[in-house]
């Protein structure tokens, strides 16, 4: 079976030679862009966000505090994370172009394609729309990141007839997320939970959304268009959607052989979603703190059986293939377990994100240079035009 990362790229192949005599297959190992944002060590298993060490944050710092250092490059005294949260308040407002053509994009779109649509809306009423500069950039910003939770829970409510709940000021974004999702108030450690599933999915370097959000704002296209084009990248399976494709996994399996199931897929030369990563060559830190909470939440629901279901995957294809679980394999079972529809998956990890493609739209447009690689032609050469008659 040909090995590839949860991504889809090739993990290997050719000699060195080969390889340097060839262009780079999804321009894997090259340097696209520089960025003080956030930074991976591989080999270590290190994941960090501009020089903090993700092991460091995640529990300790809220998505708030995080946002606030991805797009204003620090983390926020009590001030500022005062001021901040007050402007993360004030953008929560949806315009009337999404207000009022969202049970339709909702009847119409699948989440992932309504999105994409009710952002691109958002766009048409931001009052800093047509401003590239960069105070109005942070305040687009803070208002995609605040939006973004409330347009996945009224795309949600539209589709089910539901009520949303007003969100409460005392809560997180966190916590209102899974109030506006759920219709009830979470449990304090529910809430921690999940905002630390914000914090571990912030930003991760060059991933294939962050580098499409880069290549439009490169264009000085607005951070609307940027955040658009990182959506629909983020829409593709190859990208988005293992969480989701493990969660499917886990509910087609039955509990009493796990095992045996996953070496048939193995054998067959199908792929095990949310195993192997095209950076980490040891096991994902993030996967590292959403294990340790997926078994938590598995336990104070009174059920665990799709956390030790999770864990006995991972035990056979490690063995089989020594492969480490990366970020969306324990995702799928913490959003579970904290009551999330498993087709809302991928629009929660763009909540996340939203902070991660703001702050790099941010970066790109405040040094910039247009993103235009070079390509290797392989088509035919020296053809001769001939007549359509003599065709």
């Amino acid at each position: 079976m040909k090995q590839t990362s949860s991504d889809g790229g090739d993990l290997g192949g050719g000699t060195p030679q080969e390889v340097a005599d060839k262009p780079t297959k999804g321009l894997a190992d090259v340097v696209a862009a520089s960025t003080a944002l956030s930074d991976i060590d591989g080999k270590a298993g290190r994941l960090f966000y501009r020089g903090y060490d993700i092991h460091d944050l995640a529990g300790r710092t809220t998505f708030e505090e995080t946002a606030h250092l991805l797009q204003r490059g620090s983390l926020p005294s009590r001030a500022q994370l005062a001021d901040y949260g007050a402007e993360l308040v004030r953008g929560r407002a949806l315009g009337t172009l999404v207000e009022r053509d969202i049970p339709e994009i909702a009847e119409r779109q699948t989440p992932m394609e309504a999105l994409r649509t009710l952002v691109s809306l958002a766009g048409a009423e931001d009052p800093d729309k047509d401003s590239n500069a960069p105070e109005a950039n942070l305040r687009k910003a803070a208002r995609l990141t605040a939006q973004q939770p409330i347009l996945v829970a009224r795309y949600h409510a539209a589709r089910t007839g539901a009520t949303l709940p007003e969100t409460d000021p005392e809560l997180s974004i966190a916590g209102n997320f899974l109030l506006q999702i759920t219709g009830r108030r979470p449990e304090r450690r529910a809430a921690e939970i999940f905002d630390t599933c914000l914090v571990l999915h912030a930003d991760h370097t060059m991933n294939a959304s962050t580098f499409a959000a880069r290549v439009c704002a490169a264009t000085l296209s607005d951070m609307h268009s940027a955040v658009v084009a990182a959506i629909g990248t983020l829409k593709g399976p190859l990208h988005g959607g293992a969480n989701e494709q493990v969660m499917r996994t886990l509910e087609a399996l039955d509990p009493r052989g796990v095992a045996q199931a996953v070496r048939d897929r193995l054998a067959a030369g199908e792929k095990i979603m949310g195993f192997g990563h095209r950076v980490y060559k040891t096991e994902d830190p993030r996967a590292t703190h959403l294990r340790r909470m997926s078994e938590e939440l598995a336990e104070a629901s009174g059920d665990d059986t799709y956390y030790r279901m999770s864990r006995e995957m991972e035990e056979v294809v490690f063995a089989e293939k020594r492969l480490y679980p990366n970020v969306d394999f324990y995702a799928a079972t913490v959003y579970h377990y904290l009551g999330i529809p498993t087709d809302l998956f991928t629009p929660v990890f763009s909540v996340s994100r939203m902070s991660g493609w703001t702050a790099h739209v941010i970066e790109q447009h405040a040094d910039n240079r247009l993103i235009r690689p070079d390509s290797e032609y392989i088509g035919e050469r020296d053809r001769k035009w001939v007549p359509i008659d003599e065709r």
